[in-house]
């Protein structure tokens, strides 16, 4: 599989509606497969997962990915985060790239805001630029108070909070989240959407997984991944 840069047209305007329809894509991912060694020697076979996946995401739009278990969601993210090689296709992709994975990767002695420090130094974050996102984004999600926390010693919505608030602490152009809000409580899911909705007017993609989509309405479009491939719904 090959993952290459795409080319932003630096003269468009992330903020106009017109510009967001007329804007390169921010990721393309084209002809993705992927199948899986099934069954032991000598009898195992490969069991395909993906046949040919397109997919394209647009700067100002929130797309939601759903699909039986099984059909492939957390395997096309982690193809297109680059975690995951594919057999077959491209991905292409523009500027920085956020990811929520479903079962966070932390560090359990490590506490929130070092992990933040950790994930700033990567990003390549100034530290004025770190402060800021720190923040707001404690703020937005209410767990500040836990900044100074273990996280073998947070709760399982805490540690949700803290792996969505590392996926967006960079302000990524692409945002991937494989079932971001699960462990969330009500307060705390419409809070998300208030942050997906502010990516979304910043001329931002979101790519967001779930099992079911109760709230049609919040996605600018749903695709479905059924027998291998992706269709809209």
């Amino acid at each position: 599989m090959v993952i290459e840069p795409l080319a932003v047209d630096p003269s468009s305007d992330e903020s106009g509606d017109a510009a967001v329809t007329d804007a390169a894509p921010l990721l393309v991912a084209e002809g993705l497969e992927k199948s899986y060694r099934r069954g032991g020697l000598p009898f195992s076979r490969r069991q395909p997962v993906l046949v040919g996946v397109d997919l394209v995401l647009r700067p100002g739009e929130v797309v939601g990915l759903v699909g039986e278990n099984g059909s492939g969601k957390s395997t096309l993210m982690r193809i297109l985060v680059g975690e995951l090689a594919a057999d077959a296709g491209s991905v292409t992709r523009s500027g920085r790239l956020g990811y929520c994975p479903q079962q966070p990767i932390l560090y359990e002695r490590l506490t929130c805001d070092e992990h933040i420090e950790l994930f700033a130094r990567a990003y390549g974050m100034t530290r004025e630029a770190e402060r800021r996102s720190r923040r707001e984004l404690y703020a937005t999600l209410g767990f500040e108070q836990y900044s100074g926390t273990r996280v073998d010693r947070l709760s399982g919505g805490t540690v949700a909070k803290l792996n969505l608030t590392l996926a967006l602490l960079a302000d990524p152009e692409v945002l991937l989240l494989d079932e971001p809000s699960a462990g969330f409580d009500w307060d705390t899911y419409l809070k998300f959407w208030e942050l997906v909705a502010r990516r979304r007017a910043a001329g931002r993609s979101v790519l967001i997984i779930s099992h079911f989509v109760t709230d049609d309405h919040r996605f600018d479009r749903i695709v479905e991944l059924r027998d291998g491939g992706a269709v809209p719904r």
